[in-house]
């Protein structure tokens, strides 16, 4: 079995989206201003706030997917209306700096978190399977991989691999025993392997905003960028799990891997 020519050209397009250039180098190139020097600008205990405020926005938005998401069938995503919403959000967030990571981070993660089941409904997801609602938080640790990122192994599926396991193992428990149990070691995990990913981009938006004279409308900008970059990274992964139900998962990579970017 071979891709038809319109699949291979869907998974070109989501190979596009998914190895594209990371969100610190689109901040940076639409600043004008390495991300770097947002760094220096932060307080000597913003890890810590961004690392808590991360937890937090990925617990909230774990029981939300689990609770919450249904199949409401729609023939389009609507992209640009959750963009609104975060830059909003973003707006808020840069008028009152790091203190407001607590509040505005929650609140971009799970209108994000919106926006990304609503790919993948469009992408023909049953958004009331357990494992579909996992599979639009896994979206969180997905970052693309370019010459400005750090490492280059983290490509789309050595992340979905690392993950396998730890979603397989959270999808069985949440199967059985529900949320009743936040605190319980599997999902404890889950938050960690997340969090690990999701909070080095949330720290490069951070940085972005602390940069002088960012201000509101900055951070309402750099927060649109954020989400557009989700919203990059849940189409090409719900494009290629679409075409796993149909040619398998080995023969998908096989093809991805032979792609150019």
């Amino acid at each position: 079995m071979s891709l038809s020519k319109e699949d291979l050209d869907d998974l070109k397009y989501a190979k596009r989206l998914l190895e594209n250039p990371s969100l610190a180098a689109r901040i940076s190139n639409l600043l004008g201003t390495p991300i770097e020097k947002g760094f220096k600008h932060l307080p000597a205990k913003w890890k810590g706030a961004v690392q808590s405020a991360t937890e937090k926005s990925l617990k909230k938005a774990l029981s939300f997917a689990v609770k919450t998401m249904d199949d409401k069938a729609r023939p389009a995503s609507s992209d640009r209306t959750h963009k609104i919403l975060v830059f909003a959000t973003g707006a808020g967030g840069g008028s009152f700096g790091l203190p407001a990571l607590a509040v505005e981070l929650p609140l971009t993660t799970t209108i994000m978190l919106r926006s990304i089941a609503d790919i993948a409904r469009s992408e023909g997801e049953q958004i009331k399977l357990l494992e579909t609602k996992l599979a639009c938080l896994e979206v969180f640790a997905l970052g693309g991989t370019s010459k400005s990122d750090e490492g280059t192994e983290t490509g789309y599926f050595v992340v979905r691999a690392a993950l396998a396991r730890t979603i397989s193992d959270a999808t069985k428990y949440i199967a059985e025993k529900g949320l009743v149990q936040e605190g319980a070691p599997v999902l404890v995990r889950l938050i960690a392997a997340l969090a690990s990913r999701f909070g080095i981009i949330v720290s490069e938006k951070v940085a972005a905003q602390a940069i002088p004279l960012i201000g509101a409308a900055g951070g309402a900008l750099i927060n649109t960028i954020f989400i557009d970059h989700f919203q990059n990274m849940a189409r090409g992964h719900f494009i290629v799990l679409r075409l796993e139900r149909v040619y398998g998962k080995d023969l998908v990579k096989q093809e991805y891997d032979k792609l150019d970017t």
